[in-house]
């Protein structure tokens, strides 16, 4: 398994959640969620794409344990903090040790993904 696939096939399918939600926030004209909204796309979308990209340029890393926990960590904490937002943003504040420990996984998954880019470019591990 490769970490770019994962990363690209999961982006897909955080961009479409994010779109549908979207629109069910425009349909329903209830825009409290949107900070959730933006932290799926970001952190989904975004990320996890550009996670995908620097993969597939690094052969070397993207069959690696540690890249495969990495994407893997981003994912659970990407859920976890966009359910939190969602809650704490929409008034429900049993949301916010969601939001929080989504936060702390993603950040883990952040200095891994920096752990590994640091070590790959420090060794010259080029595509």
């Amino acid at each position: 398994m490769k970490a770019s696939s994962v990363s690209f096939q999961a982006a897909i399918l955080f961009v479409i959640a994010g779109m549908i939600w979207g629109f069910i926030m425009a349909i329903s004209e209830d825009h409290s969620a949107m900070a959730a909204h933006a932290h799926l796309n970001l952190l989904g979308w975004v990320s996890l794409f550009l996670f995908g990209l620097y993969y597939r340029l690094h052969p070397s890393l993207e069959h690696s344990k540690g890249a495969l926990i990495q994407v893997g960590l981003w994912i659970v904490g990407t859920i976890v903090q966009a359910v939190g937002v969602g809650l704490v943003t929409t008034g429900d504040n049993s949301g916010e040790p969601f939001a929080a420990g989504g936060s702390f996984i993603v950040l883990a998954s952040m200095l891994l993904f920096g752990w590994l880019v640091f070590g790959s470019e420090r060794a010259g591990v080029r595509a």
